[in-house]
């Protein structure tokens, strides 16, 4: 390819509205085009990434025995109103209506309709296992969209949904998937981890996220250095941190702390670490009755140590407030405490609350938490002697670094990630909303056993880009750059020997079946440099008059600091060895 031919199109200065790195560089290497909020046009040099990271995906996808199709992006309101996703996503699914006054969405994945065809076409135990996935644009109406492709409205997607005749074969389809996602993300060339992860709002058992580190990732990963256990933030388990409840050494007392509402500024205050107080958070459920009018009111009082944070995950997986919560209102705390927040506790309540202690609370003794009085807080509290036991005592805080590993192998670290992958294990979740069902081999209708895998085939860009990236610009894996070497000719437009030269070279590395770009411009070198480093692409050859009058030319990876001479006879093997091996 020439550049001539191409469409080359870089900037200076990225757009003001540019926020993380991967916006920034994306626009400035001409790879993206701002259409609307959360919505760009795919500019050719971007487009090439993204088809490289396609025929990666396709290659293992069809590897592992999935069958490629394709489904609509605008899908009929029915299926998702046998599933009640249609209510239950919310403003973030677009919902339209045709000429008739019919309901329509934007889809944002595709369970409903990978499920109707299979209901339709999966009749026999013969037909299974099958998987079935595309590569689709999908439309979620983001509240805030921002950063570019990694929180777009509009992006490309692979999802893929397996069909098994019973648990364990689908256990085995998801195995298949999660080996089949190690080698896409290998062959991508980033640094990431597959951690456990909670199934959200698709719903499911089993579930891996597929993370690319980066440090400005929006997840947190939590790893064990020295075993193999790695979970997102929101399922890390954590272990209590004393293997038993101490006995009462303190009297309890109530201690005056004027001002100080936060379990930071007591424990300042009264010289003690921050480990020893605990921190109250207040949470309500409402009963409804079936015209949808709150019948009962429930206050829930969870107690966490005062250097943790609450997990809400795990807490609304908790009986009582797995059908949902919300945190309680003023007057609500009010009424049951009798004080306003800041200077709550378990201890002298107005009203009963059910009260779930965080393990390791459970297991603190002679503690600090709030009297129910402004300005005051008990020390020397006790559970058993001083208050009752919990009603519940939960994993329900955030993992911290230094924690023990829940699998006894060591301690935990935290590191920065973004998801760019989920595998789930759904079970029969939307087979048995939508009656998709197979004869077994006696002639019996059983539910089929579902999984769905997907990659978010722009995000990786945006990924990659978090991941790689310095002062210069982009610094591309080489299997998804959108070239993987430039020549780089000095006065191509000048020397009859130079272009010769370079035109000659294009053609055999072409020819060899490498992704070369030949930059016949006749850009000034630093100019010429400066947009290929900013692009991202791995090798750089540079032909010169003066280089060829001494038989070389210089070859510079984008992460060397300084190019190397080598004779021009031999660039071709050197660029092979160093893409190919």
């Amino acid at each position: 390819m020439k550049a001539s031919q191409f469409f080359v199109s870089t900037l200076k200065e990225a757009p003001a509205d540019a926020e993380v790195t991967s916006h920034k560089l994306m626009m400035r290497a001409g790879m993206i085009k701002r259409l609307g909020a959360g919505i760009y046009s795919y500019m050719p040099m971007g487009l090439r990434v993204i088809r490289k990271v396609e025929a990666i995906i396709r290659e293992e996808m069809n590897r592992a025995g999935a069958v490629e199709l394709l489904m609509p992006v605008v899908q009929p309101a029915e299926l998702w109103q046998e599933t009640g996703r249609f209510e239950k996503m919310g403003p973030e699914l677009m919902r339209v209506k045709d000429r008739h006054d019919r309901d329509f969405i934007i889809q944002p994945t595709s369970e409903e309709v990978v499920t109707d065809i299979a209901r339709q076409e999966l009749r026999s135990y013969r037909q299974l296992p099958k998987n079935f996935y595309h590569i689709q644009t999908k439309f979620r109406d983001e509240r805030r969209p921002r950063f570019g492709v990694m929180r777009g409205r509009e992006f490309t997607m692979k999802d893929a949904y397996s069909f098994d005749r019973d648990e364990a074969a689908a256990g085995r389809s998801y195995d298949a998937m999660y080996a089949a996602y190690g080698r896409i993300f290998d062959r991508f060339g980033l640094s990431y981890r597959a951690v456990s992860a909670d199934t959200g709002a698709i719903g499911g058992d089993r579930s891996h996220e597929f993370q690319v580190i980066a440090e400005t990732g929006e997840d947190a990963i939590v790893y064990c250095p020295t075993s193999d256990y790695a979970a997102n933030i929101e399922l890390a388990e954590c272990l209590p941190l004393a293997a038993q409840r101490p006995a009462p050494t303190q009297p309890l007392a109530k201690t005056p702390t004027p001002g100080k509402a936060t379990c930071a500024d007591v424990a300042t205050l009264l010289g003690l670490p921050l480990t020893q107080t605990v921190k109250s958070l207040v949470l309500a459920t409402d009963d409804r009755n079936d015209g949808g009018d709150i019948v009962k009111t429930t206050v829930w009082l969870l107690l966490v140590r005062g250097d943790h944070e609450l997990n809400e995950v795990k807490a609304g997986k908790l009986p009582g407030l797995s059908a949902g919560f919300r945190f309680a209102t003023v007057g609500e705390i009010d009424a049951h405490f009798g004080c306003k927040p800041g200077y709550l506790g378990p201890i002298g309540l107005k009203q009963p609350v059910r009260v779930i202690a965080d393990r390791t609370v459970a297991h603190m003794g002679d503690f600090v938490c709030g009297a129910n009085d402004a300005d005051f807080h008990y020390t020397g509290v006790n559970w058993g002697r001083d208050l009752p036991e919990p009603n519940l005592v939960a994993d329900i805080r955030n993992a911290v670094e230094g924690d023990p590993s829940p699998d006894g192998k060591g301690v935990l670290a935290i590191q920065r990630g973004i998801e760019v992958g989920h595998v789930f294990y759904l079970g029969t979740k939307y087979s048995a909303a939508m009656n998709a069902t197979y004869l077994d081999e006696t002639g019996k209708p059983r539910l089929m056993e579902m999984g769905c895998y997907g990659i978010g085939v722009t995000r990786i860009l945006g990924a990659a880009i978090e991941q790689r990236h310095d002062a210069r610009g982009i610094v591309w894996p080489d299997a998804i750059a959108p070239f993987e070497v430039v020549i780089c000719p000095i006065g191509y437009d000048r020397s009859a020997e130079v272009r010769q030269a370079a035109d000659a070279l294009h053609d055999e590395l072409q020819a060899l079946g490498l992704d070369v770009m030949l930059d016949d411009r006749g850009e000034r070198p630093g100019a010429m440099f400066a947009d290929w480093e900013l692009i991202g692409i791995p090798q750089r050859v540079v032909i010169s008059d003066r280089g060829l009058k001494e038989g070389q030319v210089e070859l510079q990876g984008r992460q060397e600091a300084e190019a190397g001479k080598l004779a021009l006879a031999e660039v071709v093997a050197q660029l092979r060895a160093r893409l190919r091996d």
